[in-house]
């Protein structure tokens, strides 16, 4: 039995995070650490910002532009998750500069 059929379905990483199953999502893991790395840091301030608004929306009775801000913020903190590049990637890329210079 492989390893994916022996996981709980709510461990896997496409379930918790369904943008990693997106064919765009592999297109934006080609680009370099660096790149992934400030696209991330935009994301989560999106984020932040419609998580603000989502609440100010709810607070004052307009639950349809809640839900919007909601919606954004969710899909923003999920693609900032699945495209952020891992220490080590960060790592061997300065590695890498270092070597080249």
């Amino acid at each position: 039995m492989n390893k994916e059929m022996t996981m709980n379905r709510s461990s896997r990483p496409e379930v918790r995070n369904p943008i990693l199953a997106l064919p765009a999502t592999a297109r934006l893991l080609d680009l370099p650490p660096e790149v992934r790395l400030i696209l991330a840091q935009v994301l989560r301030d999106l984020y932040q910002d419609a998580k603000v608004r989502a609440d100010k929306s709810w607070a004052s009775k307009k639950g349809p532009l809640a839900v919007y801000w909601k919606a954004v913020a969710v899909y923003a903190l999920h693609i900032s998750r699945a495209v952020r590049p891992t220490r080590a990637e960060l790592r061997s890329r300065v590695v890498d500069l270092k070597v080249a210079a």
